[in-house]
Parts: structure tokens; sequence; C-alpha cells
């Protein structure tokens, strides 16, 4: 089964192709476009076993972006499916699931609606996470989509310790608190850390760290 997974940003999009099927999970191409809304837009397409292709134009927005990928994983050089009807499903990254998501959650209009109520304390990627999403209902109808949020990997975090230190009227009025970001990140490297050395991930105390892009900047 063929699936696309976008990670939505203000003004980029990453992406990669997985065939998933009961012995694996390949990796068919990855990609990034930049600068969306920008004079001058880029797309880096890198398809496996192919070489890598490159576009520079102004991409006026999500749709335009998440189109010219789709573009580029059909065409007869670069491409790497024969056409989009081979695309099963989507995937997207959503930064914050606020207190609505626990888990990941096939995408209908009240998870949208969510999503949306939460652009107040999430407002540099959940409305860009919500674009990506409309605009595959607009370029790919009907096919389904899910949503993970970075958040639901946390949310057994009791209220303890997700409150303390903060003035409550601050979580009556506006829901602030701690809520817990990269936990896709933090969910795989418990789990393939613990497989790695025998233990058993329900009954283990592991502490897992992420590793952002401010540790390149050295």
């Amino acid at each position: 089964m063929i699936v696309l997974v976008l990670n939505c940003g203000s003004s980029s999009i990453k992406y990669q192709v997985i065939d998933i099927d009961d012995q694996s999970n390949a990796l068919l191409a990855k990609g990034l476009v930049d600068r969306i809304g920008l004079p001058e837009g880029s797309l880096t397409h890198k398809p496996v076993g192919k070489d890598k292709f490159e576009v520079v134009k102004p991409i006026a927005d999500h749709t335009t972006g998440i189109s010219m990928v789709l573009e580029a994983l059909t065409d007869a050089n670069h491409g790497v499916i024969a056409n989009l009807s081979e695309v099963k499903a989507v995937g997207h990254r959503v930064a914050h699931g606020g207190e609505f998501f626990h888990q990941s959650v096939v995408v209908d209009d009240e998870a949208k609606a969510n999503i949306r109520s939460l652009f107040e304390i999430a407002p540099l990627h959940n409305p860009a996470n919500l674009e990506g999403i409309l605009s595959i209902e607009k370029v790919l109808p009907g096919v389904p989509q899910v949503a993970v949020f970075d958040t639901s990997f946390h949310q057994t975090i009791p209220a303890i310790n997700y409150l303390y230190a903060l003035p409550t009227e601050y979580y009556d009025k506006y829901r602030v608190r701690k809520y817990g970001f990269h936990g896709t990140s933090h969910k795989y490297v418990a789990k393939v850390g613990a497989e790695l050395v025998g233990l058993d991930i329900n009954n283990s105390k592991i502490v897992t760290c992420h590793i952002g892009n401010g540790c390149f900047e050295w």
C-alpha cells in the first residue's frame, strides 16, 4: 500500500512516500518544498535509486506545492508510482493536539475543527498543518487522511505535573499547560531503544532525548 506522509510548515512541505506491506516499509522517495509564498520557491525531489530532481519557481500556496509533489511522484523520469490512484492514504504530522487527541485519528470534520480551535496556542504550526489537510482534499479527493499529533504521546502526564507552577486561571481560561512535544520521535526512540536492549517497553524506565536542527549549528 502506497502512503504519502506530509509535514507541512508555514512555508515548507517535507514529504516521504512509503510502500507498506506485511514484511517491511520501503521508502520510495522523499523531498522538500520550500519558500512557499515567497518570490522564489523550490522543490527538491529524491527518488530512491534515481537522480535527484530539482525545480525553482514561485509556489503560491500549499495546494500548489502539493500538486508539484504529486507531479514529481508520477513523472516518467523521476517518479516512483505510475498514477495517483496508487496512493491509498495520506498521513500528516500535526504539532498540537491539545486535550482533544490522545492518539492518531482519521481526519473528519470534527478533527479539522478541533485542529483549527488550537490555532491560538500553536499559531506557527497548526494553521500550516491544517492547510496541508485541506490541500490534499482538493488534489486527492476521497483519499483517507490520518493526523498524527506531537502531543498525543504525552497525554498520560498527570495533572499535578502538567499544571505545576502555572496559575490555574491560565488553564481554566486558555488551556495553557504543559503538553509535551516531539512525541512521535520520543515514542519511536523509546520503542526501538527498548527492543535493542531487550527491555519490555511497557515495564521499563527509559529516558529519551530529541535533538533538533539546532544541534548542527555549532
